[in-house]
């Protein structure tokens, strides 16, 4: 799912080609994308786009009669911008949106339809869709540890809550972590007060730096290589790979369809993490430590 730098990189993107033009024409292919009826699709027609701005993980389309365009990508959704209308076969195609200066293109990977656009009117309308957690890039550290103690939670969760902080999933939400230093299930209220400025100044610095290198990647071209899984991540996706701190094998646990990546040297004294449904099978036999799994692997 695009979160906090990928996001800003298409808000960038968005705004460089559309403020100031007409949007002609809306179509949506899938019956599944647009959640509101009220104000209608049409009523966007025909009017100049006057901000593109980012709200939380989403990303909203205002127009100069007070509506907004607002999209919500989920896990598989991507953008793309031509000069020339798309080809209409596609499957994965679920919306084209023809401005005066070109076309602007929804898909969706996959057979899920997850990807949802909202057309909502006015301020108030663009609030109903904003979680409200706090943006990390705006905040001193006293009011992002408020925000990171208002509720007992593990510190991966509370980075991923968008009612706690915005923009942040499982992808960044790892390589905070992994520059902070703290564990992934650390709970919130847990945290010294040295832990907490780590974990806020790790959080500004893992969000600036990847910004500026997908800015840098970009070169003013419209960002088409938008993924959760980056090489010169240090952690996320990376599990089995060594830390590029420390060397050890990065370890993940799993639940649901999400996986947490961490360094067990660097994160956790060298503690394994359980991974739920393993550890309930496994029961006794389950690793504790990086040295336990070396010694079962040589059995």
């Amino acid at each position: 799912m695009p979160e906090l730098p990928d996001v800003t990189l298409y808000v960038e993107a968005l705004a460089a080609r559309l403020v100031g033009h007409r949007l002609v024409h809306a179509s949506v292919r899938s019956p599944f994308l647009l959640r509101t009826a009220d104000p209608p699709l049409s009523a966007t027609a025909g009017h100049a786009v006057r901000d593109v701005r980012r709200v939380g993980k989403l990303i909203a389309i205002g127009l100069v009669n007070d509506l907004w365009l607002v999209i919500h990508l989920k896990i598989a959704g991507r953008f793309h911008w031509a000069s020339a209308r798309p080809k209409q076969g596609g499957r994965n195609l679920l919306a084209t949106f023809e401005f005066d200066s070109g076309w602007l293109a929804l898909t969706e990977a996959g057979t899920q339809r997850r990807a949802a656009l909202h057309v909502v009117a006015g301020a108030a309308g663009l609030r109903s869709l904003d979680a409200g957690g706090l943006e990390p890039l705006e905040c001193d550290s006293e009011r992002f540890t408020i925000a990171l103690r208002s509720a007992n939670h593990t510190l991966k969760r509370a980075l991923t809550d968008p009612h706690i902080f915005s923009g942040v999933g499982n992808a960044y939400s790892d390589e905070i972590l992994h520059r902070a230093q703290l564990s992934p299930v650390a709970m919130t209220t847990r945290l010294t007060t040295e832990e907490t400025v780590r974990l806020y100044d790790a959080t500004r610095a893992t969000l600036r730096e990847w910004i500026e290198r997908l800015r840098t990647e970009a070169a003013g071209e419209f960002p088409e290589k938008v993924t959760a899984f980056r090489p010169a991540m240090a952690v996320h996706g990376r599990y089995g790979q060594p830390c590029p701190r420390c060397g050890a094998k990065v370890q993940r646990i799993r639940h649901a369809n999400n996986e947490t990546n961490y360094c067990a040297t660097c994160q956790t004294g060298g503690r394994l993490l359980a991974d739920r449904a393993i550890s309930r099978l496994l029961h006794e036999d389950w690793p504790r430590t990086l040295d336990e799994l070396e010694a079962r692997k040589r059995r």
